[in-house]
């Protein structure tokens, strides 16, 4: 059976039309060995990061930090050598401890109202030998000069500041820029980005 809209087949036989749908393109793999920080340039090494896309996606796997209890960060740059767009943001957490402690919170020490600082996207994230933090990115538009820059994170990590266990992060918020958004960077609050990689893709 197939899915038909206003006289336009969607599906059919499982498989989407023509025209309908995007595709991932890959842009740029970065492979963090003791990294201070892994950035996304436009036009250096290969780096797409202009008006070619209206989406870009970033996938974070296996990152793990070189120092105990460190935050995975963002930042923007725009246009400046600088990475310090004005961020406006929120955020919250789902979290399960290994000792069944659980919960759901808005975490109001992550969130930035009209700041230049990094954006935080994980928590106090373990350094141990099996600890690690994976997840995504999207990025919405970043060269247009007349919008804000929306972007939504998810990050999943292995914690342990006060128990070990598993923090679920969700991010979202925007530069508030007219200037296009030329260069994203991720690095943690402290220490390096032990290993771990992040592939940026472009979305048709």
């Amino acid at each position: 059976m197939g899915l038909i809209s206003n006289a336009t087949t969607i599906f059919d036989a499982g498989s989407m039309a023509a025209g309908f749908g995007g595709s991932l393109v890959f842009i740029k793999k970065l492979t963090a060995s003791g990294s201070g920080t892994l950035s996304f340039v436009n036009g250096a090494s290969s780096v797409v990061l202009d008006s070619t896309y209206k989406e870009y996606f970033f996938i974070f796997n296996d990152i793990h930090p070189s120092t105990d209890d460190a935050e995975f960060t963002v930042n923007f740059r725009d246009g400046s050598t600088a990475y310090d767009a004005t961020k406006t943001t929120t955020s919250f957490r789902a979290y399960q401890f290994e000792s069944n402690s659980n919960g759901v919170g808005y975490q109001t020490g992550q969130d930035l109202g009209q700041s230049t600082a990094v954006q935080k996207i994980g928590q106090l994230q373990g350094n141990d030998g099996d600890s690690a933090g994976s997840g995504f990115m999207h990025l919405f538009n970043p060269a247009d000069t007349t919008f804000v820059k929306h972007f939504i994170v998810r990050y999943g990590h292995h914690y342990t500041n006060s128990a070990p266990g598993i923090i679920d992060n969700y991010t979202a918020g925007y530069g508030n820029v007219t200037a296009a958004i030329d260069a994203v960077q991720f690095k943690f609050t402290s220490g390096n980005i032990d290993v771990g990689d992040i592939c940026l893709y472009g979305i048709v």
